[in-house]
């Protein structure tokens, strides 16, 4: 199992060339598996077509439709114990909620987490691929 960051899905969904190699690898090797995508996540691409910082070629629950329906795709829901974890984070994270919530879902589902964001990257108490 691996969890998506919201860019990551977003890219996989358009094939878009911004994935490594590694990164593609991993999500191929865990569609017979269990690729997750955290609820905020829906919330996050959502918010970023209101404000206009993401064009889809589709309607929005057009796409998300689409998009929960690649292989292995398993949308996670923000449990109490995930909500909890991301108050919680050990050390020094960044106070993006949205992140704190991926970054607490793959801890919590103790799996790797596939992003390019360099905040998260810099974070040493999860499991990244990059």
């Amino acid at each position: 199992m691996i969890v998506l960051d919201t860019h990551i899905w977003v890219w996989w969904v358009h094939g878009d060339v911004h994935l490594t190699p590694t990164q593609r690898e991993a999500i191929i090797a865990n569609e017979t598996d269990v690729i997750g995508v955290s609820a905020i996540s829906c919330w996050e691409i959502a918010k970023l077509v209101e404000y206009g910082r993401l064009e889809l070629p589709v309607l929005l629950e057009e796409w998300f439709e689409q998009a929960l329906d690649y292989p292995g795709i398993q949308l996670l829901a923000l449990t109490p114990e995930i909500a909890i974890e991301s108050t919680r984070l050990p050390g020094n994270f960044h106070r993006d909620p949205a992140d704190q919530i991926i970054v607490a879902t793959a801890r919590v589902y103790n799996c790797p987490l596939v992003t390019l964001d360099e905040k998260i990257l810099n974070y040493p108490h999860v499991t990244t691929i990059r």
